[in-house]
């Protein structure tokens, strides 16, 4: 049955919200993770910068201690992108997306003409070399070169056997995420079926994300929509449309944001993920703006500003100062509140 219609502002609003976008958080790292999606690390600050502007009083130290205390994980997940997730989310992620990061690879090493190799033996050759602990991106392809298998098997290997990325590599002080550890040697290793796995997934989505589409959810996850379409209609999700007649749902224990309530200035990091495909029915990132963020001359996208509700301007460390380009035109107060929240940001650099 068709549910109530959203206007696009109210969805706007209840993303944010659950973003911690509206009103910065007190909970724990992992408790803020697991509300938000998890945080996109292919650039390590990321994570840094996109919990400082979700958390109150929130400080650098904090979450590099998470990542060696192991309550966070950094690892390959969602999408084939690296990703900050709380310990407790990574095997469920993991038996989630498995089989379709897998088969995903296997068409990509086809089209590229990649040798058929049986990748199980090639997980092999990676555990044996992870046996004694944490090794090097190079190790391990300078391991996998003396089994026989050229460097380009390495960029699907992982989908074969499942590793984290460890501290301090992928780290404010140590940027490079390049050091890697097999995960059932870091974390304490649990089962779960790919059906577990696609229902936290949808879970975490809608809680981060919602209302919207099952299809944005699947390209959140990084699976294909059939997968996740048996798990949704096996879900107690309600039924929404949005202001062009899609189809949207959300848990059924949801709480809508006001479409009215103020929405403060935000300093958001490269690649957030309330800026991605899968969440353009938030209206979060206007479309106008998109090839400004992200464009293939600069992979690492750029850091942007929310200024009521949605991308307004971009910023970037220089120097020692946090600098701001407008992409909007943006009032004298806009633009004081904007300056106030670069200062913030430019103390926390610093700290």
């Amino acid at each position: 049955m068709p549910g109530a219609t959203l206007s696009l502002r109210q969805i706007n609003r209840t993303v944010l919200e659950r973003q911690l976008l509206l009103q910065r958080g007190e909970s724990d790292i992992p408790p803020t993770l697991e509300r938000v999606g998890g945080l996109q690390t292919q650039y390590a600050p990321s994570g840094y910068i996109g919990l400082w502007s979700r958390l109150a009083d929130f400080q650098r130290q904090e979450l590099t201690t998470a990542l060696n205390d192991r309550s966070v994980v950094q690892a390959t997940l969602m999408r084939c992108t690296i990703h900050m997730v709380a310990a407790d989310d990574y095997w469920p992620i993991c038996a989630g997306i498995r089989e379709s990061r897998r088969e995903w690879w296997l068409r990509i090493a086809k089209s590229r003409r990649l040798p058929d190799v049986d990748y199980d033996d090639v997980a092999g050759v990676l555990r044996e070399a992870l046996a004694d602990g944490p090794r090097s991106a190079l190790d391990l392809v300078a391991a996998l070169g003396r089994a026989g298998y050229d460097k380009p098997i390495w960029e699907g290997a992982s989908l074969w056997v499942d590793l984290v990325r460890v501290p301090p590599s992928g780290t404010w002080e140590r940027r490079r995420a390049d050091l890697y550890g097999l995960a059932d040697q870091w974390i304490q290793p649990a089962e779960f079926s790919e059906a577990d796995g696609l229902r936290l997934l949808l879970t975490r989505y809608l809680q981060a994300f919602g209302p919207a589409s099952v299809a944005d959810a699947a390209k959140w996850a990084g699976v294909p929509k059939s997968r996740m379409e048996p798990v949704a209609a096996a879900m107690d999700l309600v039924p929404y449309r949005g202001e062009a007649d899609a189809a949207l749902v959300d848990l059924a224990d949801a709480h809508l944001a006001d479409a009215d309530v103020p929405a403060p200035v935000r300093f958001l990091p490269t690649w957030d993920a309330t800026l991605l495909a899968h969440c353009r029915h938030s209206g979060i990132l206007p479309e106008q703006f998109r090839q400004a963020v992200f464009h293939n001359k600069n992979p690492q996208s750029v850091g942007t500003v929310l200024v009521d509700g949605s991308v307004a301007a971009s910023w970037a460390w220089r120097a020692d100062g946090v600098e701001v380009s407008e992409l909007a035109k943006l009032t004298a107060e806009q633009r004081r509140e904007v300056g106030a929240e670069a200062d913030r940001l430019a103390t926390f650099y610093r700290s």
